[in-house]
C-alpha cells in the first residue's frame, strides 16, 4: 500500500513565506519613501492659520478678485491685484510652491507695475502643478491669495 501524500504542510509554509516577504517589502518601501512637509517650519505655520484665514477673508471682500493666470504662449504667470490695492506702499511676496518637490520652490518680491500687474517668467519652471501664493500688505492690512497653476510647454 502506498499512502497518499498531503500537500497541506507545503501550502501552509508557502503562505507564511509569501506573507512575511510581502510584509518585509512593504516595510522597506515605507522606510525608503521620501516625505516632505509642506514647509520646513510646518508646525509654526499651522499656528498662524487663523491669521491666514483673516487675510483670505479680507481678500474675498475686495471689489475685484486677484487674477493669477498661466500664459502658455509667453511661458509666464501673470498676476494682477485689484486696482484699489495698487499703491507705492503696497509690498509683498509671491511664492511658487511645487507640491511634488519642495526643492523647486521659489519666492519672489512682489513688484507691481502701474496697473497692478506682475509677470513671472515660467520658462525655467518644470511642467506640472504649481501653487502660486501671493501675500501683500496695502493700507496697513494683510492680504493673501493662492491659486493652482499647471505649467505646460508648447503653444
Amino acid at each position: 500500500m502506498n499512502p497518499q501524500k498531503s500537500f497541506w504542510p507545503y501550502g501552509i509554509i508557502l503562505t507564511f513565506v509569501v506573507f512575511i516577504s510581502g510584509t518585509a517589502a512593504l516595510i522597506v518601501i515605507a522606510c525608503t519613501h521620501k516625505t516632505d512637509l509642506i514647509t520646513p517650519n510646518y508646525y509654526e505655520e499651522e499656528i498662524k492659520f487663523q491669521s491666514r484665514l483673516d487675510q483670505l477673508n479680507r481678500t474675498a471682500q475686495l471689489s475685484e478678485q486677484v487674477s493669477i493666470v498661466f500664459d502658455v504662449t509667453k511661458q509666464s504667470i501673470n498676476l494682477s491685484l485689484p486696482t484699489g490695492q495698487v499703491s507705492p506702499e503696497t509690498i509683498g511676496r509671491v511664492q511658487l510652491y511645487r507640491p511634488s518637490a519642495t526643492g523647486l520652490d521659489r519666492e519672489l518680491k512682489l513688484e507691481l507695475n502701474a496697473t497692478g500687474s506682475q509677470t513671472v517668467d515660467a520658462a525655467t519652471l518644470l511642467p506640472g502643478l504649481w501653487k502660486v501664493r501671493v501675500r501683500w500688505t496695502a493700507q496697513n492690512q494683510d492680504y493673501f491669495a493662492d491659486k493652482n497653476v499647471v505649467v505646460k510647454r508648447g503653444a
